[in-house]
């Protein structure tokens, strides 16, 4: 036997087959109209488009969509079994924009977060928390204790964060649909963009880990 041949025969008994290709990492985004692609074309919606900047830049991922459109924490919390198969390795959890419209009570919206957050830890899967803040007309006590929910829960369970799910799309008229609530196809390029740094980061860390 020749040496070439010797040396593949001994590296295949020490290598497992098939452990050269690694799976790709799995991501569901959780969450509401925002995560769905409310009034948006096939191929618009963010998992959608943050796959495929994932994968332009070199990440093997696959992100499901478990956007409802009108889902609150409450709703979340009672479904999230269901919608995050096993075997997931990241959840984005986007979810109390609807709990801050419908004037839910912050208390009530936090703890249901952190039942959702403290289940997928409980599964070995990493969460990646997608921040919202209350409109200005709500009053600034409802503001500040909203708002307050997401860094603290974040800090609280050492979750990778990103502050507004909607930076630098809410309130601008170019990157909303006409309902002035939900992004269009440019808003959600846009939403994509200042999301990235943060996902590609807890990636790094994943693979490294």
């Amino acid at each position: 036997m020749s040496f070439k041949r010797l040396l593949f025969f001994v590296l295949a008994l020490v290598i497992p087959f098939g452990a050269a290709s690694a799976e790709p990492r799995t991501i569901v985004g959780f969450g509401d109209s925002l995560m769905a692609g409310f009034g948006l074309d096939t191929g618009q919606s963010f998992p959608e488009k943050l796959q495929a900047a994932l994968k332009e830049r070199g990440h093997d991922v696959v992100i499901t969509n478990a956007g409802v459109s009108g889902d609150t924490t409450s709703g979340g919390l009672s479904r999230l079994d269901w919608s995050v198969p096993d075997g997931t390795d990241i959840v984005i959890l986007e979810l109390g924009a609807n709990d801050m419209l419908r004037g839910v009570g912050p208390e009530v919206t936090r703890k249901n977060l952190e039942a959702m957050i403290k289940r997928l830890k409980e599964r070995g899967i990493a969460v990646l928390l997608a921040g919202m803040l209350a409109a200005p007309n709500l009053g600034p006590d409802y503001q500040a204790k909203f708002n307050a929910i997401y860094p603290e829960l974040a800090k609280q369970y050492g979750l990778a964060f990103h502050p507004f799910f909607l930076d630098g799309v809410a309130g601008d008229r170019k990157f909303l649909l006409e309902d002035g609530m939900h992004p269009n196809a440019a808003g959600v390029d846009r939403m994509v963009e200042s999301f990235l740094p943060t996902m590609e980061a807890m990636l790094r860390e994943q693979g490294a880990s």
